[in-house]
């Protein structure tokens, strides 16, 4: 691929769209296999230049000069100091919730703005997704100029404690009599530990926006802990973290997940992208070596590293370990992955070298140090609450609090219109348009913008399970060659201004408010959704959802038929188990349905 021009689909563009969805699927699978979605370079080096000047120089610019230390070349000089990861916390949460870290730019269809975040959640109107609609005081579907006030002063309480100089601290002092720069003011850390479960009460895209679930606790540890007890927490946070991520990806999904990844980077020479793919471009199930790459290199690497680092008190087997987890992090750092969480990958790295080399077990940050001992048992089983819970009950749990980053088992979908309905998405109150105009917009002409955006839609194709959520298409649109076909992902980003690969987000709650405004018909914008599978059920939970009428259908597919099939379903649909249908349920007792639904829901009357 070129600098500055992307690698196109070798296909006539006009020819190209009218050809049957499946038939497409198939011919950009192939295109996948070999190029990824096709970026120039210009796209990763902006990214690179992002994550290192913008990302790690002015972060540790900021963190030292506030903090007293010498400025970012004087590595030794600031590596371990207590208040600099502090900050790198604050830092990462800060422009996670502006929305200018993950989920930012062209690799996840941000064209134009390049930034979702800021410019959807400080303006009122746009759609915002309450977690809990019981919760006093939170519900609504349209932000209010009370939540982007909540939202500002988020951002204001975060940026106060990182410039903010460090105070004296008895319980560092004690530990690191050397130690100079102090630690970030605890009280500081109240504001922003306070709004940000208040804002997440308001619009839970914005707590997961800012990773949450992960950068809250180690606020909280921050502010409530001890120096020695803090270090030992926020080794527990981070090993949870890791672990858990690689419990998850136990099982069949993983494998589809590293070939296609691996198939995006653009610093692996195309035989070796082939070579995860069991006969490219016949078979495009995963090779033996993505099997290995999934579940040796993947999975025990990130169970197993982290396991060691959490009970070594050898400094060479840490050091081994910590250099293994850093090549880990720089590996999906390489591979450029789907909501670009490079900035995550970086502080991770940099984690575990201050954390276990800066602390090592053997000098008194060991989990069985923590004072008293039973706070350690505490810690731990409120860490692993959300994890547990989101693995057996994944339809109660975002996979972000679960712990399941990019483990292939996601809730997923794919959002068929009527031809012409797409449009109606412009009548959202939002700072974007539709992403295909958006391609149009950057230079493509629409036919070539068509193409490349279906490149999407291959991507979920290659991994499990768009092979049951296919399935659910085809069986019930027999116009689906006609329609045209969006991944939920991406179009998620353009209505709510984030994504990061939760299903949950753009799920029935998105869907009802975006139909607020939309005003689509029935049948012209109909979603298949799924849930991520439940830990060793082998089953995975569907719905179709009609914007217009709700959901239409639900039922189940099995995990191990998904994955035995190619992505463009040569041998038809995987079979489906429907358990309610809003048809027969409609044939069995009408005047039922008429009631439930009210009034104002005269399309089923």
């Amino acid at each position: 691929m070129g600098f500055t021009k992307p690698v196109l689909p070798n296909v006539d563009p006009h020819a190209f769209v009218q050809k049957p969805l499946m038939e497409r699927i198939r011919i950009l699978s192939a295109e996948w296999g070999e190029n990824g979605l096709g970026t120039p370079y210009i796209i990763h080096t902006m990214y690179v230049g992002k994550l290192v000047f913008f990302y790690a120089i002015l972060g540790i610019t900021v963190a030292t000069a506030t903090s007293g230390l010498p400025a970012f070349w004087h590595v030794a000089g600031w590596w371990n100091q207590p208040i600099v990861y502090e900050k790198a916390i604050l830092w990462t949460v800060l422009l996670e919730t502006i929305g200018v870290a993950g989920s930012w730019g062209p690799l996840m269809g941000k064209i134009k703005p390049k930034t979702g975040g800021i410019t959807f959640w400080a303006r009122p109107g746009t759609v915002k997704e309450p977690p809990w609609k019981w919760v006093p005081l939170t519900k609504g579907e349209r932000r209010t100029w009370f939540d982007v006030g909540l939202y500002l002063a988020l951002l204001v309480s975060l940026a106060v404690p990182l410039l903010s100089p460090g105070v004296h601290s008895d319980s560092l002092s004690k530990a690191v009599p050397t130690n100079t720069s102090g630690l970030v003011n605890p009280a500081l850390l109240i504001a922003p530990i306070v709004l940000l479960v208040l804002m997440g009460l308001r619009d839970k895209v914005v707590f997961l926006g800012a990773r949450g679930e992960q950068y809250w606790p180690a606020m909280v540890f921050m502010a409530a802990l001890p120096f020695v007890n803090m270090i030992i927490a926020l080794k527990m946070l981070i090993v949870v973290v890791w672990v858990g991520a690689g419990f998850s990806k136990y099982g069949k999904h993983f494998s589809y997940t590293v070939s296609t990844m691996v198939s995006n980077t653009p610093i692996f020479p195309k035989w070796l992208k082939r070579a995860h793919y069991k006969d490219f471009p016949r078979d495009m199930q995963p090779s033996g070596l993505a099997h290995f790459m999934a579940h040796v290199n993947g999975t025990a690497l990130e169970v197993i590293i982290p396991l060691i680092l959490f009970v070594s008190t050898n400094k060479w087997l840490t050091l081994f370990a910590v250099v293994s987890i850093v090549g880990f992090h720089l590996f999906i750092i390489s591979t450029f992955p789907v909501g670009v969480p490079l900035e995550w990958n970086v502080l991770f790295s940099y984690a575990a070298v201050f954390l276990f080399l800066g602390f090592p077990n053997q000098d008194g940050y060991a989990p069985w140090n923590m004072s008293p001992p039973w706070l350690a048992l505490v810690i731990g089983a409120a860490l692993l609450f959300y994890p547990i819970l989101g693995n057996v009950r994944p339809d109660k749990v975002s996979f972000l609090p679960s712990m399941r980053q990019y483990s292939g088992n996601w809730a997923s979908a794919l959002w068929a219109f009527a031809p012409g309905a797409e449009e109606k998405l412009n009548r959202l109150t939002r700072t974007t348009i539709n992403q295909l105009d958006q391609f149009i917009a950057a230079g493509y002409p629409p036919e070539w913008a068509e193409v490349v955006l279906q490149m999407t839609v291959a991507w979920r194709a290659m991994h499990s399970q768009a092979r049951g959520l296919y399935s659910v298409l085809l069986k019930n649109l027999p116009d689906i060659d006609t329609r045209d076909v969006r991944e939920g992902e991406f179009l998620c980003n353009q209505v709510i201004g984030f994504n990061f690969g939760d299903g949950h987000m753009h799920g029935e709650d998105m869907i009802r408010a975006m139909q607020s405004q939309t005003g689509f018909e029935p049948g012209e914008c109909v979603i298949a959704w799924v849930e991520s599978e439940a830990v060793f059920s082998g089953v995975q939970r569907y719905m179709l959802i009609d914007a217009a009428l709700g959901v239409i259908e639900r039922g189940t597919w099995k995990v191990a038929d998904a994955v035995a099939e190619q992505p463009w379903l040569p041998n038809g649909p995987i079979p489906i188990q429907v358990t309610w249908s809003l048809a027969a349920q409609k044939t069995a007792n009408p005047q039922r349905i008429r009631d439930e639904q009210g009034p104002d829901r005269g399309v089923l009357t």
